[in-house]
């Protein structure tokens, strides 16, 4: 390779999901009304959760958990990509790079830990309800959230250490809307294996292993509810998991299928399309799941918003 090709590159350019002028104005139009959309779900889930008192249980702790990891998710990379469609200018510096692939990283690990945590409530509740007060006391759900958060920085920080270390070429464009870690890999020169390996990994790892936990919850919920005699009882017992189920398998499906995808198409803006399932639209749907599943919520939802009134 040509040294005088090799630069320390102090900007990316983010090429986005279309360079046609024409479809620009739709692209913002419906990256900010998701975005707004989704923050102000979340952000309501959150507020109802802390102002009502009988929301106060491991479940809803866990909840305001996940709502207020999917607005950090979902800021790292939507308003950036928002601004850049308003100025027309996709650059972005080598150290913002940085720090919006790190919050990216840490966000969506502790997304992932958090559901993880809450298959083991529901798990629980429903296999072992008699002691349920006893185990899932304040004192495992706040060694559990912080177990989560120190997984979930040491994953963020072991990426960002990963990049900061890439030597790129110069004219370096990042065919996406975010840094994403595979994307830049794919980008630097020189031998990128080792950092290849320690990439898929750490996936393998912190994909895998929660994956499995909320597999092994849910084969033990389902055995347990399989052996409630009335029709009703095991309905009332399905109904808690519906909202969880649901959002697990959407995220974990979407996360999936981006990185299938990316395996079989050799289209990195096919990769950057579909990148925004599971960085947009699932955030955006999870209060809408949980809130038109629970009555609790529903209830929380309209007291919150008479008092604002």
């Amino acid at each position: 390779m040509d040294p005088h090709n090799v630069t320390e590159t102090v900007e990316f350019l983010l090429l986005g999901l279309s360079d046609d002028p024409r479809v620009q104005p739709i692209l913002f139009g419906l990256f900010l009304s998701m975005y707004l959309v989704t923050v102000t779900g979340n952000l309501l889930i959150v507020l109802s959760i802390s102002t009502d008192p009988r929301l106060h249980s491991p479940m809803y702790f866990f909840l305001s958990v996940l709502s207020t990891a999917d607005i950090g998710f979902t800021s790292t990379t939507v308003p950036k990509v928002i601004w850049d469609i308003h100025t027309q200018n996709r650059n972005i510096t080598h150290a913002g790079c940085l720090l919006q692939l790190t919050l990216f990283n840490l966000f969506g690990c502790l997304d992932n830990l958090v559901l993880t945590a809450m298959a083991y409530d529901r798990f629980v509740a429903i296999c072992h309800p008699l002691h349920y007060p006893i185990i899932m006391n304040s004192r495992l759900c706040g060694r559990l959230l912080l177990g989560s958060i120190c997984i979930s920085l040491l994953d963020s920080q072991l990426h960002c250490l990963m990049i900061s270390q890439l030597i790129f070429c110069s004219q370096v464009e990042i065919p996406h809307f975010f840094c994403d870690p595979p994307q830049l890999l794919r980008l630097a020169c020189g031998d990128i294996f080792t950092d290849n390996l320690i990439m898929y990994f750490l996936g393998a790892l912190l994909g895998g292993v929660p994956v499995s936990g909320i597999f092994y919850s849910y084969t033990k919920i389902v055995s347990s509810v399989l052996r409630i005699s009335s029709t009703g009882g095991r309905s009332k017992a399905f109904s808690t998991c519906g909202s969880h189920l649901s959002v697990v398998c959407l995220f974990y499906g979407t996360a999936m299928g981006v990185y299938l995808s990316s395996a079989v198409s050799q289209s990195p803006r096919k990769e950057a399309v579909v990148s925004v399932m599971y960085t947009m639209v699932v955030p955006m749907l999870n209060p809408f799941i949980y809130s038109l599943r629970n009555q609790d919520i529903k209830r929380s939802f309209q007291k919150l918003v008479s008092r604002t009134v």
